[in-house]
């Protein structure tokens, strides 16, 4: 096998280092999107912890489990969670429907302790 000449090592080895700070600028990318998807996450939006925090409040009050809600309501079990840990951007449609489910009006539900 001929031997390789200097240049074309030299070559290689920068090619390696170009490679490995490129893939450095992509982990450090990734991981500022991670970081900020994780902030966005820590700071819901108020209303929709008010909201979750309402239709808990008025769920317990009936003595109603989230499935026994959903059921009313028509909806999955696991997004009247959700809706509680405001982890869901509910549509108006859902806010209706969660609304006759419990017995009160859009306007009963949307009345916060904070506002």
């Amino acid at each position: 096998m001929p031997k390789l000449g200097k240049s074309f090592e030299k070559r290689k080895k920068q090619q390696g280092s170009k490679k490995n700070a490129n893939f450095s600028m992509l982990r450090y990318t990734v991981a500022l999107i991670i970081f900020v998807g994780i902030i966005e996450n820590m700071e819901k939006h108020t209303i929709l912890v008010q909201f979750g925090k309402r239709v808990r409040e008025l769920r317990k009050a009936q003595h109603l489990s989230q499935e026994a809600l959903s059921f009313k309501a028509n909806l999955h079990r696991t997004y009247i969670g959700m809706i509680e840990r405001a982890e869901k951007n509910i549509t108006l449609v859902n806010i209706s429907k969660i609304a006759s489910a419990l017995g009160v009006s859009i306007d009963t539900l949307m009345k916060f302790e904070d506002g």
